[in-house]
């Protein structure tokens, strides 16, 4: 990387992968032009699945330790300078037994779930942090919703002077963004994807977000890198998986060039150009 930027931006994430299947292509980029790009993530994936069948000696005792390897590999891949683990346990779905351990990220109280995030504001002091948007009906898992809820009291306590001054100095982070499912884009993947006989793995009838799109990144040119990073996580995607390959870069890009976003207190009706559009650097 040639280019240096004076930007920098936070994901948070809830397990290892998450990073691959939202927003992977807006690291790539936003990486590539020096943007400094910080991951967070909060759980091991303990109760991730093993999805891939070509890999049958793996155990379940060994995912965790497998999924971070996984992890720094695609961290790696994408771009991003650092990866910050919350330590936290993997909830698992609703209802599951999993989240009854007491490191259960869904569990554990609130500011303690947001302290790991209020230190990385702190020390990054990013223009922009991105989390899941705060309705999740379509997916309610435990652990995203956490993420919502965590990043939010995080980015008011990283704010405010008289809040955890272990962390150090505060810092107002300009821009809080939302990674969204967008209708419009799924409903073209998945006239494509039909066409090519595979089968679609979510409900025809899930909820788009599109009235909450504020900002859009331009990712042509690198789908192929954020397809790279999810073939990273090698235990949880199937590389033979018509839903996940079966359309190549070239094909997603003429569908979709785009990731899009919700920006916080973003005006109704204007869709910026990118997450850091309008953003000053010294800020």
């Amino acid at each position: 990387m040639d280019q240096v930027s004076p930007w920098r931006l936070v994901t948070v994430h809830a397990h290892p992968d998450d990073e691959a299947s939202k927003g992977a292509a807006t690291i790539a980029r936003y990486a590539a032009e020096g943007v400094t790009c910080v991951l967070v993530t909060a759980t091991g994936g303990e109760e991730g699945s093993l999805l891939n069948p070509a890999l049958t000696d793996v155990r379940p005792e060994q995912l965790a330790r497998r999924r971070r390897s996984e992890l720094d590999a695609a961290a790696r891949r994408a771009g991003f300078a650092e990866v910050v683990r919350l330590g936290f346990r993997d909830s698992g779905m609703p209802g599951s037994p999993a989240g009854r351990h007491p490191r259960a990220f869904s569990r554990v109280p609130l500011l303690e779930a947001a302290r790991g995030i209020v230190a990385t504001i702190r020390r990054v002091r990013p223009h922009v942090v991105i989390s899941y948007p705060d309705d999740q009906s379509s997916y309610p898992h435990p652990d995203h919703l956490r993420v919502f809820d965590a990043t939010r009291l995080a980015l008011e306590l990283a704010a405010d002077p008289a809040a955890l001054r272990e962390f150090g100095e505060p810092w107002r982070v300009p821009r809080w963004a939302w990674s969204l499912w967008v209708s419009e884009r799924f409903e073209r993947l998945a006239e494509a994807l039909r066409a090519k006989g595979v089968a679609l793995p979510w409900r025809p009838e899930r909820r788009g977000q599109d009235e909450l799109v504020r900002a859009r990144v331009d990712v042509r040119g690198f789908v192929s890198v954020a397809q790279e990073v999810l073939r990273a996580h090698e235990t949880q995607v199937d590389p033979g998986s018509g839903w996940w390959f079966g359309l190549d870069a070239t094909e997603l890009e003429e569908l979709w060039p785009f990731e899009d976003y919700h920006v916080v207190g973003a005006e109704p009706g204007v869709v910026l150009d990118g997450l850091f559009a309008g953003l000053r650097a010294e800020d």
